[in-house]
């Protein structure tokens, strides 16, 4: 939508008014407060061109305009000036994230560290199975007809699983089953591991090589079918934000059960991790038990190519998103860098 120049500026003027003080805007106010050099009687006509347009609404108890969803959406599309983190945010947040560590603690720092700089409520979503690589994978043996499978994984995450045989191995046979599969699965997803053992099954080395096919048959038992992100890998933080200031209780309340029920927030989050980059949810765009005067700022993390997880803030639709944003987006790489490091 092209509104032109002068309607730009007013729509600009009106929005930051509002989410600064979460107050209707009146032309008089414009004129002041923006130094757009026009006249309050100019301000007004084009603040009636934007309400046709869909893009503000009249407040009920004045005759300030608010802007709408849309109006928000254009705002942060076409509008906002995104300011960038100081030197010393960024320190700071690499200080308390980039250290490294198992990821539940990671993920407990990254929703602490949020939640007291945005002053939100914080949904952190754990590293997801079908995102995360093998690193290493071992046979270990236990006892007799009995294996221990260790997976590790890139983002630190261990998975160990009893495996019955009923056949006999020798050490020299563990090293050549573990190498094997060590080179063949090494660096794949979830997904991708068990689609290649599947490939690697119906292989004439796989036909001809007795020690091969065990080996093949072990991983097929090792490796877990990947599921959907379960809701308890999401952490949530700063629900206490939701009843501050002039929240309504009621629908916070509501949006408190959504979030503890955590369906909802799953299916936000996967939603952001097949997009590009950070992603901002305004009003029913976020579909949170059909709540409007809520947004949301998510971001993925880990490689561009192959997301593990997604962060995000859930406030009010008039939060300050010009420094959220940037918050979001440089925890989310701080983020993939510190589990990197697991």
């Amino acid at each position: 939508m092209d509104i032109g120049a002068r309607a730009k500026k007013i729509l600009h003027a009106v929005v930051s008014e509002y989410l600064a003080t979460g107050e209707a805007v009146g032309s008089q106010t414009v004129t002041r407060r923006y130094g757009l050099e026009v006249s309050a009687a100019t301000v007004r006509t084009v603040m009636g061109d934007l309400e046709e347009a869909g893009l503000l609404k009249h407040a009920h108890t004045s005759g300030g305009r608010l802007p709408t969803e849309r109006g928000l959406r254009y705002y942060v599309d076409m509008l906002l000036r995104v300011r960038s983190l100081t030197t010393g945010e960024k320190d700071e947040i690499r200080e308390r994230l980039g250290t490294g560590g198992d990821v539940p603690d990671v993920m407990q720092r990254t929703s602490r560290l949020l939640r007291e700089l945005s002053h939100l409520t914080v949904v952190v979503q754990a590293p997801r199975p079908d995102s995360d690589v093998v690193q290493h994978l071992e046979f270990v043996q236990l006892r007799e007809g009995q294996l221990l499978a260790v997976i590790a994984a890139a983002s630190g995450q261990i998975q160990n699983k009893l495996v019955p045989i009923d056949f006999q191995l020798t050490a020299g046979d563990l090293d050549r089953i573990n190498n094997y599969l060590n080179e063949l699965m090494s660096g794949l997803t979830l997904e991708q591991a068990r689609a290649r053992l599947i490939d690697e099954v119906k292989s004439d080395r796989a036909i001809h090589d007795q020690l091969v096919n065990r080996a093949l048959k072990l991983a097929s038992a090792a490796v877990p079918a990947v599921p959907a992100a379960p809701a308890s890998d999401v952490l949530v933080d700063g629900q206490s934000n939701l009843l501050a200031g002039k929240a309504d209780l009621e629908r916070a309340k509501l949006l408190l059960r959504t979030l503890e029920e955590k369906d909802m927030v799953v299916r936000l989050l996967e939603r952001t991790l097949s997009a590009p980059g950070i992603c901002v949810f305004i009003g029913a765009e976020a579909n949170l038990a059909d709540l409007t005067d809520v947004s949301v700022v998510a971001a993925p993390y880990g490689p561009d190519d192959r997301p593990l997880g997604t962060i995000a803030v859930i406030g009010p639709a008039r939060m300050n998103y010009s420094r959220v944003i940037p918050l979001v987006d440089f925890t989310a790489e701080t983020i993939g860098e510190a589990i990197g490091k697991t």
